[in-house]
């Protein structure tokens, strides 16, 4: 331990006795990013040795870095949802451990749009290195004009060509398609879809449930605009259904959606699966635990929160991104 009597004033003299590199050494003092757990506890014993602390905050400032990734939520076209709501957290969980994997902190923000420059001010700000957008709300072009100078951006939403940002997703135009034949296959012929319409990636859900549809049985399909609260959207449906609407086959743009349609039904005598078909979208963890449980859409949730920050990381870095789509799933089960 000789050479640990050198003096110790700065994280590169604590690399240099710790025989690693200043960001090993960053990395073991934050606890941020992986490295193995016995390299994290003798680089520690080291600086404590020394009595020395790791100035992040001046570290940060120094390499002209916040340290923390901004996740934001923009509610243009729904004002009401709550970080609360059960695709979010899913989201927003996957998210904090993948971008603590990388040493960031992650700093969340429910952004209520006022005028065109709500994402210009908060870039200005400098609060974070990057920014990880969940869903496009109706603020595509504010999204689009930000995109035009600022590079580490990265949107849940849903892919259109004309975008100049980067977006990861589902596809959700074949989600849709995927949610027609199914109810199709059972038979339906009274068809509804309830949904937000103003949300990019319901819209293409919508999109694709009626493209696949016959001509006929499109022209009579009920399009009810729902919100995506659980207490909007299962009012949206009580009104539906007590002005007599009885449909065979119902496609919701969201799990929650068709968790509310299914108590909604209920209160109007509907049996599910048995008077009517109802599919959602998402798999959120409530899907397994519905009764009836129900049948939707998966999309791969933690897997879009870990190629966000990926892609995310590549851009901090200087790389170039493309956007993805996944592949969505049916998943059946008793609902439909």
């Amino acid at each position: 331990m000789g050479a640990t009597t050198a003096a110790v004033r700065s994280i590169s003299d604590l690399a240099r006795i710790a025989g690693v590199s200043v960001s090993t050494v960053s990395r073991a003092l934050t606890g941020k990013g992986t490295l193995n757990q016995a390299t994290r506890d003798r680089i520690r014993a080291i600086a404590a040795e020394h009595g020395f602390r790791l100035n992040v905050a001046a570290q940060n400032l120094r390499l002209g870095r916040t340290g923390a990734i901004g996740v934001l939520l923009p509610l243009g076209h729904e004002q009401g949802q709550a970080l609360s709501d059960p695709f979010l957290s899913a989201m927003f969980g996957y998210l904090a451990s993948a971008l603590t994997e990388h040493g960031y902190d992650l700093l969340l923000s429910r952004i209520l749009p006022q005028g065109d420059h709500w994402l210009e001010d908060f870039v200005r700000s400098g609060r974070t290195d990057g920014i990880i957008m969940i869903g496009q709300s109706n603020q595509n072009a504010v999204l689009n004009r930000a995109a035009e100078h600022y590079r580490p951006m990265v949107v849940w939403g849903a892919y259109a060509p004309d975008n100049r940002y980067t977006t990861v997703g589902s596809d959700n135009f074949t989600g849709g398609v995927l949610a027609a034949r199914h109810l199709l296959a059972r038979g339906c012929k009274q068809l509804a879809w309830f949904g937000h319409a103003d949300a990019p990636e319901f819209a293409a859900r919508q999109a694709g449930f009626l493209s696949a549809l016959p001509d006929d049985l499109r022209a009579n399909t009920a399009v009810v605009p729902i919100h995506i609260t659980p207490e909007g959207s299962r009012a949206s449906a009580q009104a539906f259904f007590a002005a007599g609407n009885r449909p065979d086959g119902v496609f919701a743009a969201s799990d929650v959606g068709a968790i509310s349609v299914i108590a909604a039904a209920g209160e109007f005598g509907i049996a599910v699966p048995g008077d009517m078909a109802v599919v959602g979208f998402d798999d959120i963890l409530l899907a397994q635990l519905t009764s009836p449980q129900l049948t939707t859409v998966r999309q791969d949730i933690e897997g879009g929160a870990r190629m966000l920050v990926d892609l995310l990381m590549r851009q901090l870095a200087g790389g170039k991104t493309q956007s993805v789509q996944f592949v969505p799933r049916l998943i059946v089960r008793q609902s439909a």
